[in-house]
């Protein structure tokens, strides 16, 4: 069943993607997300390849877990999340429960690949190529929108502080919001080094949710721009804990460009 139009940070940005180009002055750009319903909403053929050294040939398999647990998480995820204070035997029972396995998820029809929670559903909803819903709680999700540009690379619209302030600006606008506060925003290339990846935090205090960490990521690659918005509860009462800041830190650096090959392996 679609609900109502998926929405993130980006939504509220004012630009028809098809419109603009590089010759665009900075100054009058914005991410391009109100085009999005204008877009045809078609069934995606999306695949989830198995992670496996050994056997190259191996054919991939629909929702395959990684097996891997929250402890083997990458460098990158060391280097930019909170650190963790006790080793895996001394968690709580309470922690442990935090534990979440990924899997990969590949759409090869538009082009991306990213780790989500194997236990999230996937949910249809108007303006998202792609949703996938905590079970117990929905306004806990991961969403992906891909649409058309003519950019060919983030670059070109501007750098990652220009365009965190256009985020938070977006956001202030909207009716529901109360507070908004960036936390932090940095660059990475893709896993072949070609493409530039923004990533961005910030805390969104809102009357629909309550208070909120998002996680977005945006890479400009073949003429489309990609975008990944995760948002998780985090209130004095129920913050967020130290094992999901890492498992959804996990699923921001994993998002990229498709590899060419369905049966590639991809290792986090």
């Amino acid at each position: 069943m679609i609900s109502s139009c998926y929405s993130c940070g980006f939504c509220l940005l004012k630009i028809n993607p098809t419109l603009f180009s590089p010759k665009t002055p900075i100054t009058h750009l914005h991410l391009p997300i109100i085009f999005f319903n204008q877009l045809p909403h078609s069934t995606i053929s999306s695949h989830l390849q198995p992670y496996n050294n050994n056997n190259k040939n191996e054919s991939p398999k629909l929702f395959q877990s990684t097996k891997r647990k929250l402890l083997n998480f990458s460098m990158l995820t060391v280097l930019f999340s909170s650190p963790i204070c006790q080793p895996f035997l001394s968690l709580s029972l309470a922690e442990t429960e935090d534990l979440i396995e990924l899997e990969r998820y590949t759409d090869i029809d538009q082009g991306f690949t990213l780790l989500k929670p194997a236990s999230w559903i996937k949910v249809e909803k108007a303006g998202a190529t792609v949703l996938f819903e905590d079970p117990n709680k929905g306004s806990n999700n991961v969403g992906v929108v891909v649409t058309p540009v003519r950019l060919d690379g983030l670059r070109q619209f501007g750098d990652p502080q220009f365009v965190s302030n256009k985020l938070i600006q977006a956001e202030k606008r909207k009716e529901s919001t109360k507070d908004v506060q960036i936390v932090s925003f940095r660059e990475r290339p893709d896993q072949k080094g070609d493409i530039q990846v923004y990533e961005f935090e910030y805390k969104l205090d809102s009357t629909r949710g309550g208070l909120k960490t998002i996680f977005s990521a945006a890479f400009v690659a073949s003429k489309k721009l990609y975008l990944l918005n995760i948002a998780h509860s985090d209130n004095p009462e129920q913050p967020l804990s130290d094992n999901k800041r890492i498992m959804l830190e996990q699923v921001l650096h994993s998002f990229d460009v498709a590899p060419p090959s369905a049966t590639t392996d991809t290792q986090v």
